[in-house]
């Protein structure tokens, strides 16, 4: 389980000292979750990722996992408690293949067909790719597939997903949204997905909008979403009558 307390995040700024990010956030996220955070572009919700995964530090407040403070502790320390990050854009790595990326997320040597599993499971032809570079010559959907058959190797507690959908084309958004699907029906830990895509928050259980560096509201994603769906076509009806 996952606990914010009090969470607060200011960056500097020229004009005026500081820009408040984050105020005053508290959430829980229970084990075996599959919980979506939205709201409109720049109102905190990926600062809060990476503020989760350990990339960025609070300002004020927080962070337990499992009851241990984790505030303080380092990238490296809370992926060894089982917390992982898949960013918006995957990172590529010149002269290590996809088996070795899977091995380095499993913690140990894995042999070809450890891999190959790994990578059928997120929809990709394993001896196509258990071989090739993880570089510039693999699409953006195939990096968000790979990434995601590394969380599956290092079997996270918590996993979070920084707008998955972002840089891919149509069809391998398809295929993520089916990762995310199987996931969920076999959920072994807790996923945690950025996303503005209604296909995504569909399929949570729960529905988190956050925006000005706020949580504005959270329920159940049936309870939610519709008032979601209703508030963005309610925006797209005055962009018109403009």
């Amino acid at each position: 389980m996952l606990e914010l307390r009090n969470i607060g995040f200011q960056v500097p700024e020229e004009s005026s000292g500081t820009k408040e990010i984050l105020r005053d956030i508290s959430l829980t996220i229970g084990d075996r979750q599959f919980v979506a955070i939205t709201g409109p572009n720049g109102g905190g919700k990926s600062t809060l990722a990476r503020i989760i995964m350990g990339i960025e530090k609070p300002t004020s407040g927080k962070i337990l996992f499992d009851g241990e403070d984790i505030t303080d502790l380092s990238i490296t320390e809370r992926a060894k408690r089982g917390i992982g990050f898949a960013f918006q854009q995957p990172v590529r790595f010149k002269g290590i293949t996809v088996k070795d990326l899977i091995a380095l997320a499993a913690g140990k040597k894995i042999s070809t067909t450890t891999a190959c599993e790994f990578l059928s499971e997120v929809g990709l032809c394993a001896r196509d790719y258990v071989d090739r570079e993880v570089n510039a010559s693999l699409s953006g959907g195939e990096l968000k597939r790979i990434e995601i058959a590394t969380l599956l190797a290092r079997q996270t507690k918590f996993s979070v997903f920084d707008e998955p959908e972002a840089g891919i084309d149509l069809w391998s958004f398809g295929n993520l949204i089916r990762i995310f699907e199987r996931m969920h029906k076999e959920l072994n830990g807790t996923v945690v997905i950025i996303s503005h895509q209604e296909r995504i928050l569909n399929i949570a259980d729960r529905i988190i909008v956050i925006a000005d560096g706020n949580v504005l509201s959270e329920d159940a994603s049936e309870k939610i979403l519709p008032k979601i769906l209703d508030r963005t076509l309610e925006c797209h009806l005055q962009e018109v009558r403009k």
